[in-house]
């Protein structure tokens, strides 16, 4: 979220890795309290009617819907960079929690119908799919939802930094020169500047250090010799 006239990024913004966690335990939880009353059968681990994949009213209410919120809640913390939009998700995670709690309670009276009776020869097993199924599935994503809203609410040192960091990063995109423009003054292009000492240093290839040409022997045939002779006469400038 970013300021409309600086453009920068505002005080509600904050890293996305602020919610990452919280938001991927809720989605795993929301996935486990949606699924497990239709898969649960399989295992011999589930309430009546023992049948896999069985819908019924009771269940959209009660396991289906709160499990879609919590994984709704978590994806809007995994994904969101607002602040208040995270905060939306923590507090959707908390209300689906409760609703895991005390759902069953308030069925009758709501008319939803019933979430079944578990399927189970002892008190311990009766125990675990209640704590699996409905209150303390319930109580752990109450309990993520609040850590994850509690993170959120405060704004650290890490997100001042962070932010910093970001506004350098815009500032130094700015302040860099757009590419393939020449540059002009005055309307004209800029040329190379030519220093005057290159243009009177003597040339090094057929002339000496200080300008004289060089001198070496050279076959030459005088005037009235054999022309088969062959002579040397120094000095003389080679070309």
């Amino acid at each position: 979220m970013r300021n409309a006239r600086s453009g920068r990024p505002s005080a509600l913004w904050m890293p996305r890795s602020r919610g990452a966690l919280s938001g991927l335990i809720l989605v795993i939880l929301g996935a486990w309290g949606a699924l497990i009353p239709f898969v649960g059968p399989h295992f011999n681990f589930a309430y009546t009617p023992d049948q896999d994949w069985a819908w019924s009213t009771a269940r959209g209410w009660l396991d289906v819907l709160p499990g879609a919120a919590t994984v709704a809640a978590g994806l809007l913390l995994i994904f969101s960079g607002n602040r208040i939009t995270a905060m939306v998700g923590g507090w959707l995670a908390v209300l689906a929690g409760a609703w895991f709690v005390i759902g069953r309670e308030l069925a009758p009276m709501l008319g939803i119908g019933s979430a079944g009776d578990p399927i189970a020869a002892s008190d311990r097993k009766r125990a675990a799919l209640e704590v699996s199924y409905f209150s303390g599935l319930g109580a752990l994503i109450v309990f993520v939802g609040g850590v994850a809203i509690a993170r959120l609410a405060v704004r650290l040192a890490s997100d001042v930094e962070a932010l910093a960091r970001v506004e350098e990063a815009r500032a130094a995109r700015e302040a860099e020169p757009s590419h393939g423009e020449p540059a002009y003054v005055s309307g004209l292009r800029e040329t190379p500047e030519v220093s005057s000492g290159a243009l009177t240093q003597p040339r090094v290839d057929r002339y000496g250090s200080e300008g004289e040409p060089k001198r070496g022997w050279r076959r030459q045939r005088p005037e009235g010799g054999s022309p088969n002779a062959a002579y040397l006469r120094w000095p003389h400038p080679q070309r």
